[in-house]
């Protein structure tokens, strides 16, 4: 009886030491992803069941010179560094790195805006200098000549510019997103960047702040408003209906085959409308004819220069850039002349716009007149107005 309590007592003991199977290594290492940046926090992973030593403690692995840890890149290296156990007993050690890059401008004002260093011996201390193509290598002696390794690339990548929006209206805010995961230079950090914004009515524009959105991201958001009465200033942008806003974003970080000195503007475009319907916004009156010294006419004769005179009002509280079209067609409905002026009306301005035309033949015409945004843009900024004539 005696014996079979003590063979009881000693089972739960033996298995709780199990020796590393140092002819069938396990020891799979991960990377929670499957390339980085040259200044991203690297998270590793390596799930080593038979390293779980102490079913009552949390072990580490990778500490000690005889199965060290090895964190490298092709000129610099952590050795030995620490790896510890999520939980009591479950055999997965995790640790991480911070890639600090090479001395390098990301913005081009002449200054290094990186510290690379290499220090530190885990699990969340370590510090690796990178160069901008390479790779990290992790790699972990299981046994006495049994050595585990995985390495994950280091890139550089394009950077990209969008506004959130097709259209913005005056009320909105203007939100513009750009994604460049290279700088994320601080990955425990929210990093800021610089963009450039103008509009048609504001060539020179504002130099906006991007922030990123979370520590770690790359992904950065400037928020502007704009302002038809008042110069640009600050996070503010001068701009009128129709105007089309770009955004610019100048990437000092490319992958190959572009070189580590080279640069890169990235820019995306959006358009600012009323939310005034577009053929409300200005007012079209009706045309009057005149001769040449402005008396006005009611009878008309061929081969005599007339003038087509149409007045336009701007009634809204900003600026507004038009094209005015002059049509004039006889009675088989071909156009006899096409000709248009192009101008931006104030707040509240009244123009009136003529044309000279000189009616070769008698017959019937029909005068028509079209405000539009540009000759690019038709877009109807007031009805079309049109008027009957005879020539005799």
């Amino acid at each position: 009886m005696l014996d079979f309590l003590f063979f009881i007592f000693i089972l739960p003991f033996a298995s709780s030491q199990e020796i590393p199977d140092y002819d069938k290594p396990y020891a799979p290492i991960f990377f929670d992803r499957s390339i980085y940046s040259w200044t991203d926090k690297i998270q590793i992973k390596i799930i080593a069941p038979s390293w779980n030593t102490d079913n009552d403690l949390i072990d580490s692995i990778g500490d000690d010179n005889e199965n060290p840890i090895k964190i490298s890149t092709r000129s610099h290296s952590l050795e030995p560094y620490r790896l510890t156990e999520t939980d009591v007993s479950s055999g997965i050690f995790t640790g991480e790195v911070i890639l600090t890059g090479f001395f390098h401008d990301v913005d081009g004002d002449g200054d290094y805006d990186t510290t690379p260093k290499t220090m530190g011996n885990g699990p969340t201390s370590g510090f690796l200098e990178v160069e901008r193509n390479s790779a990290v290598t992790v790699s972990f002696e299981f046994a006495d000549g049994v050595v585990l390794s995985e390495s994950v690339p280091i890139s550089w990548n394009l950077g990209t510019i969008e506004f959130t929006n097709d259209i913005f209206f005056f009320e909105d805010s203007i939100i513009i997103r750009v994604i460049d995961l290279d700088m994320n230079l601080n990955p425990e950090a929210i990093d800021q960047i610089e963009i450039e914004v103008f509009s048609d009515s504001d060539i020179g524009g504002i130099t906006a702040n991007a922030l990123e959105i979370s520590e770690n991201s790359g992904s950065f958001i400037a928020t502007i408003t704009l302002t038809q009465n008042s110069v640009s200033s600050g996070n503010r942008l001068y701009a009128i209906p129709g105007d089309q806003i770009s955004a610019k974003y100048n990437d000092h970080t490319l992958p190959k085959p572009y070189s580590e000195s080279d640069n890169l503007k990235v820019q995306a475009q959006s358009r600012v409308e009323s939310s005034v319907p577009s053929i409300q916004r200005l007012q079209n009156l009706a045309i009057t004819i005149s001769d040449g010294f402005g008396k006005h006419l009611e009878s008309f004769s061929s081969n005599q220069q007339v003038q087509i005179v149409g007045r336009l009002s701007n009634t809204q509280e900003y600026d507004q850039k038009f094209v005015y079209l002059f049509q004039v067609k006889n009675s088989q409905n071909y156009v006899e002349s096409l000709s248009w002026i192009q101008g931006q009306l104030s707040s509240g301005q009244n123009l009136d716009v003529s044309q000279s035309w000189f009616p070769k033949t008698s017959g019937d015409y029909n005068i028509e007149t079209f405000v539009w945004t540009s000759l690019n843009d038709p877009t109807a900024l007031s009805n079309t107005i049109t008027r009957s004539i005879s020539v005799e």
